[in-house]
């Protein structure tokens, strides 16, 4: 990403109403699969919301569990630092620290996509070595090439996904897709309409995303809209979206 999409993710990271409702829509996913004492990485944990998340939302729920993040980003790595979080490493999702099994969960939020990621196969069957036999994996990408906008040049977008070509990836990595759907589906519209309205072409100058703070109404009805998605995700998936979810699972024995 551009150095400077860092610095606006850190900002807004814990308030933005996108990552509060993505975050509530990976818990509905996850389900109990987050079991007391689970290892958890966060493979492409950027500026590390996520990982925090991980953290606190045990410290809540009483059921103690240990997260992981790795990230190729210099910038990434010094606002973990600022977040105090000490189980972070500087490397590539292609290329993981840590022995093969060793992890009950891997999170994979937004990361394979980038162009900073030499191959998506090569980190999906990463994310599948480290994790143990039964373990599982839950995987979200940008979704439809149609959307391609100034938001995808600043953080270096290869490709948006179809859940369809995600699958299949997945599977090709050796894991087992036990749940896929889109998400982002409610605010399709409008946003479909802004990033089409957004073409890099169409910007001049250094592109940028579109993370920044929201206006107190924004903030409401794209909180509202995510919590009914999260809310309809656990009964069933959605259609279409701005993103592609897979949630996956290593094999618990391979046949020969």
């Amino acid at each position: 990403m551009n150095p400077a999409e860092y610095q606006a993710m850190y900002r807004v990271e814990d308030t933005l109403w996108w990552y509060q409702g993505m975050r509530r829509i990976a818990a509905v996913l996850i389900g109990d699969r987050l079991t007391p004492g689970s290892r958890i990485l966060d493979a492409g944990c950027g500026t590390g919301g996520n990982l925090a998340w991980i953290d606190g939302d045990a410290s809540r729920l009483g059921k103690p569990r240990t997260g992981f993040g790795v990230d190729l980003s210099e910038e990434a790595m010094g606002f973990c630092q600022a977040r105090n979080l000490e189980r972070v490493a500087r490397a590539s999702v292609c290329d993981l620290p840590f022995a093969s099994e060793s992890f009950d969960g891997v999170l994979s939020f937004d990361v394979i996509y980038h162009l900073g990621v030499t191959s998506d196969l090569a980190a999906l069957r990463e994310a599948a070595r480290v994790l143990r036999p039964g373990g599982w994996a839950l995987i979200r990408v940008p979704a439809f090439d149609a959307l391609l906008s100034a938001h995808d040049a600043a953080v270096h977008t290869r490709e948006r996904y179809r859940l369809a070509s995600l699958k299949k990836r997945v599977s090709a990595a050796g894991l087992v897709v036990e749940r896929a759907t889109y998400a982002n589906t409610l605010l399709f519209p409008i946003a479909a309409i802004s990033r089409m309205i957004r073409r890099p072409s169409h910007e001049p100058g250094e592109p940028s995303s579109d993370v920044r703070p929201a206006s107190g109404t924004a903030q409401a009805i794209g909180s509202l809209a995510l919590r009914l998605e999260a809310l309809a995700l656990e009964r069933a998936s959605l259609p279409f979206g701005l993103s592609a979810i897979v949630l996956a699972t290593r094999p618990r024995e391979v046949h020969r």
